[in-house]
Order: C-alpha cells, then sequence, then structure tokens
C-alpha cells in the first residue's frame, strides 16, 4: 500500500490542473464493448487510441530518410516543432534507436472512442524512434548536465490558481491511489489523488524513491519535461501519427500487434491491470503498476511497451475531430487545442 496519506490533497481543483504530472500505470481504459475482459479491453483501445493526456514517459523521435527510403548518413529532427540540439549527435544513438520505414496505415478505430473515428489511411516518412520509453538513468544524465528542474518539482504559481489556498499549492504530482472502496468508473478523482513531493525522483511521493530502478521508465514528466530531454539529446518526440504507426508495427487485421489472444501460449505480452480495477490487480504478467523496459517482447518494428506500461507523450495537440480533418501524409497534429469536455484546459 502507498504511504502516501499525509502529503495527499484530494482538491478537484488541484488533481485537474496538474494532470500533466501524473503518473500513469496499467490502468485499464473501460469501454462499452461488454464481450470482453477487462485486459482485453484495455489492449484493444490502447493500440487505437490517442495518449495524449496525463502521459508520463518520452518516446523520442529522430526523422530523417534518403531518396531510396533507408535512414540518411545526415539525420536532423526533420519537423518545424522540432527543437535545436543542445548536445552533439554521436553514433551512440543508433544503439538506442530503431528505423521504422515509410508506409501507410489505417489511423482509427471504428468500434473506439469517437475522437478515433474515422479511419483514414494515412501515408508516414520514415523516421527513427526509441526502442523503449526513456528510462530514469537517461533522464538523470540530463538532469546532471543541465540542472534541469520538472514542472512536478517546481511550486505551483499562486495566480494560475484563483481561490486556491495558497498553502495547498506545494510541488508534487498526481498518482494513483486504490480506493479500497468500490467507486464509479467514471469518477478518476477516486484513484488519482495529487501528492505533495511526488516527482520523478520520488514517483508515488516522499516514501518512494528510484533506488535500483535505473532501468524503470521515468514519470511525473510534464510535457514541457519530455520536450526540453528531447532537445538536450538531439531529438524531438514523435507526432500522434508517427506514434500509432510505429506502435502498430506494421501489423493490420489482428486484434493486438502480436496476434488475436492477449496472452498467447499462456505468456503476457504486454503490462497492464489484471482484476478488478482499480482496487485488485493479480499482478499476472508479473509487475504491479510499472514494468522495467525491455520485459515483454517488442513488436515487429523491434519497438517496447508500445502497448501497456505507461502512456507516452507525443507531440500533438489534442482536438477531438483531429482524425476527420488532418492531412493525409504526415500530419503534424493540430496547431491548438480544444475539448468540448474541458474548454478551458489545452492538452497535448
Amino acid at each position: 500500500m502507498i504511504k502516501a496519506n499525509k502529503y495527499v490533497d484530494r482538491n478537484p481543483e488541484l488533481i485537474g490542473r496538474f494532470k500533466v504530472m501524473t503518473l500513469c500505470t496499467q490502468l485499464e481504459l473501460h469501454s462499452s464493448e461488454n464481450n470482453r475482459t477487462p485486459s482485453e479491453r484495455y489492449l484493444k483501445i490502447l493500440l487505437t487510441s490517442k495518449l495524449v493526456i496525463m502521459a508520463t514517459a518520452a518516446m523520442i523521435t529522430l526523422s530523417g530518410c534518403g531518396s531510396d527510403g533507408e535512414p540518411s548518413r545526415d539525420v536532423k529532427a526533420s519537423s518545424e516543432d522540432a527543437l535545436p540540439s543542445l548536445k552533439a549527435l554521436d553514433t551512440s544513438w543508433t544503439n538506442t534507436m530503431v528505423w521504422i520505414p515509410g508506409g501507410s496505415y489505417l489511423r482509427g478505430s471504428e468500434s473506439g472512442q469517437g475522437d478515433e473515428k474515422p479511419v483514414r489511411e494515412i501515408k508516414i516518412s520514415g523516421f527513427w524512434v526509441d526502442a523503449t520509453e526513456v528510462t530514469n538513468d537517461q533522464f538523470n544524465e540530463f538532469v546532471l548536465e543541465t540542472g534541469y528542474v520538472t514542472v512536478a518539482e517546481r511550486r505551483p504559481d499562486s495566480s494560475q490558481f484563483p481561490g486556491v489556498d495558497p498553502s495547498l499549492l506545494k510541488a508534487g504530482g498526481i498518482v494513483f491511489i486504490p480506493p479500497g472502496e468500490p467507486v464509479s468508473l467514471r469518477n478518476h478523482y477516486a484513484w488519482w489523488t495529487y501528492v505533495a513531493g511526488a516527482n520523478w525522483r520520488h514517483p508515488t511521493g516522499p516514501d518512494s524513491d528510484i533506488q535500483g530502478k535505473g532501468n524503470y521508465p521515468v514519470v511525473q514528466m510534464a510535457w514541457e519535461d519530455a520536450v526540453a530531454y528531447a532537445q538536450w539529446a538531439g531529438k524531438r518526440l514523435p507526432s500522434e501519427a508517427e506514434w500509432e504507426y510505429a506502435a502498430r508495427g506494421g501489423v493490420a487485421g489482428n486484434e493486438y500487434v502480436w496476434g488475436n489472444e492477449v496472452t498467447p501460449n499462456d505468456q503476457w505480452h504486454a503490462n497492464v491491470w489484471q482484476g478488478d480495477f482499480p482496487n485488485q490487480n493479480t499482478v499476472a504478467d508479473g509487475h504491479y503498476l510499472m514494468a522495467p523496459v525491455r520485459q515483454y517482447p517488442p513488436n515487429s518494428h523491434g519497438l517496447y511497451d508500445m502497448a501497456g506500461n505507461v502512456w507516452e507523450w507525443c507531440l500533438d495537440w489534442y482536438m477531438p475531430d483531429y482524425y476527420a480533418k488532418s492531412p493525409s501524409q504526415n500530419p503534424p497534429g493540430p496547431n491548438q487545442s480544444y475539448d468540448p469536455n474541458e474548454p478551458g484546459m489545452p492538452k497535448k
């Protein structure tokens, strides 16, 4: 049980404003597909959904290709949103990245949420992408070299929180804490809790740490933290379209990228919630909440944890109708955010 009660604040205003600092774990995404087990529903939605809110780990992209479709020798970030590098590239990056050849795929899901429709063919140019989530060790190297302080480590600016008691404005983040009793699955405040002192060094609060977890995904990352790391590394975040293309692994028609069964040959292929969400996790896949990187088989591109484990940041702003309006080739994402359900909150 997480020892966080003395640091907890369940003020909905704080939880709502600090979504970007959430510790995201293997939570079930609930759908209306009544014929599926919780794990099956989670996996299907995750493989066809936009992971744009409350994501915590960055998959980093480097774009570039030659005229023959193969990786160019002089690879540069090719998005107008890419930031200038603060760290000179060296050959070591090729050991941690995978080349994703250009091609096309059907983006979206007619059986998914409204913002996943319509299904459209999208063409993507080739790009390099990290094989795993950014780890604690990798992010620590960035912090040691630059002195960077993450959003979760900064005290909130009271001017951005009118009406909130200033004494409640403490540096921290959102943490998953099982409520311990039956709750409505529509009330995410029941299990997401603002915890003072939660940050990438202390993912679930001051009583936690990352000792011995250098190969775990770094979490409690705001979008600007992910962008800062990518800039330092000489890379950028992937667009949502690139991310989904890479996540699918070149596979079409299967229920999941590894086939049509959740656990073929009784083997788990992703770290997800098993049991009665949000209170009981049977840990059938071997890991509670998070798993180290490379614990499960990669997809056909050689990428790990593109389903399950932690949610991952993309470059795009969020617009619920963007699938219908986006360009069909290399969609860069909307140039602004608007969610009619929360019109005052820009989202990535």
